[in-house]
């Protein structure tokens, strides 16, 4: 036997043996124990709650694979379907709504359309409010349903009105503050058409001639004072197969030479059918009876007296 095997078996020999042997327990015990059941059930509780929320929540938001609710994400961009509520500004390209329905825009207060350039600066508005409807920009154009014919612009120089016809059809009729330029205005087919002006005058000039024509009626001229026909440069020219001029002053002729105002010859005289024209040098006319020769005298009372 060597002396390390000597050792050993001497001293397992001194070691003191006891009749029961004694136990230590390895883990938790105890309050420690049920605290942790407890805190591991609540986990538990709360792990099966999130998930009901979850499952409610994607249930009641229509979570799908292709969107969420009325909201549809397509290859092309979002599809909204139904009515849809915007609490904050909406930055959108384009917005156009199906074929088969209208796009409506609504607001409690007013719809405020804005165009801003690449430097964030406001270009072109459109308010839609209680009272009125507001369009600010430089141009403003109204397209036919085709895009290319322009039928009402307007900027800052002129407003372009570019219809076949404009038809104003209130009893007031059409008020314009300033002068009109137009190289054509009718009325409809039957009916009248008016040019007035209340408290002022009326003027229509044009640089190559103005015409005026009744194809099929009366042309009537009057006025309460003077009317006049003056051309500076041509002739006044009346082309008709009867031209009358109505209450001109008569006069009457004697062999003295001299005229009397009076409006009708002597009744004993012969009845008078026949009159000249005269003229007066200032232009004035009347009528005198006809002889064998003129009548017309420059000392004429009505010459004298005009």
């Amino acid at each position: 036997m060597t002396r390390e095997q000597y050792i050993l078996a001497t001293q397992q020999n001194s070691l003191p043996r006891t009749e029961h042997p004694q136990f230590y327990p390895v883990g938790i015990y105890g309050w420690r124990k049920r605290c942790l059941y407890f805190f591991v059930l609540l986990l538990l509780v709360t792990m099966i709650v999130n998930l009901a929320m979850t499952i409610w929540i994607l249930k009641v938001m229509n979570f799908t694979v292709d969107g969420m609710g009325n909201l549809r994400v397509t290859k092309k961009g979002i599809r909204l379907e139904g009515i849809s509520e915007f609490l904050l500004p909406l930055y959108v390209k384009e917005i156009h709504s199906r074929k088969d329905s209208p796009l409506v825009l609504q607001s409690d207060r007013n719809v405020t359309v804005n165009a801003r350039n690449h430097m964030g600066q406001l270009t072109g508005q459109l308010t839609v409010g209680a009272d009125a409807v507001e369009a600010q920009c430089k141009r403003f154009e109204v397209r036919a349903s085709d895009g290319g014919k322009v039928l009402f612009s307007a900027d800052e120089d002129e407003i372009v009105i570019g219809a076949d016809r404009l038809k104003v059809t209130g009893t007031e009729g059409a008020v314009f503050g300033h002068s009109v330029e137009t190289p054509h205005i009718r009325a409809e087919p039957s009916q009248d058409l008016k040019l007035e002006s209340p408290t002022r005058s009326l003027v229509m000039e044009a640089p190559r001639g103005v015409q005026v024509s009744a194809a099929a009626g009366d042309l009537k001229a009057t006025c309460r004072k003077e009317l006049h026909l003056q051309s500076t440069e041509g002739e006044i020219f009346l082309n008709a197969d009867t031209i009358r001029l109505g209450n001109l002053p008569m006069g009457s002729f004697s062999s003295s030479s001299s005229f009397s105002s009076s409006s009708s010859p002597s009744s004993s005289a012969p009845r008078q059918t026949i009159y000249e024209l005269c003229a007066c040098p200032n232009g004035k006319l009347y009528l005198s009876p006809a002889g064998a020769g003129s009548t017309c005298q420059s000392s004429s009372n009505i010459c004298l007296w005009s």
